[in-house]
């Protein structure tokens, strides 16, 4: 089991900048992979960015060169640092944790993912 607890969503300005955390924590397992989801109502749920156990990271083309992941692991803690966000940005953002090895973490897909966060909602005003 392994638990994950989003944190850090709010509302902000076109232009502003947010950063979300994603506590993955348990007492056996080490996950392979962290990702972060979004997701609108009515929507599919979008791949964001990935991290790898080895900190392989991978970005959606649409947040490339302003959404930034890093991790922290003494705190067992993965930021998504959020610049020049946009109106299209507005979604809850969901943290998982995938445990096996796969390609899914390279392809940003949520089909490898086991553990998810309740979510945390990200709101971009124009």
């Amino acid at each position: 089991q392994v638990d994950v607890v989003e944190s850090g969503g709010g509302s902000v300005e076109a232009g502003g900048s947010l950063r979300l955390s994603c506590e993955a924590s348990s007492d056996t397992y080490d996950p392979y992979c962290i990702g972060w989801f979004r997701q609108i109502p009515g929507n599919k749920r979008e791949g964001v960015a990935t991290i790898r156990r080895d900190d392989l990271t991978q970005y959606a083309a649409s947040v490339k060169g302003r959404f930034t992941l890093a991790r922290d692991y003494a705190k067992k803690t993965v930021y998504l640092q959020m610049n020049s966000l946009k109106p299209e940005d507005t979604a809850t953002y969901y943290c998982a944790a995938g445990l096996s090895t796969g390609t899914y973490c390279d392809t940003i897909s949520s089909t490898g993912m086991q553990f998810w966060g309740k979510g945390t909602l990200v709101t971009i005003s124009s």
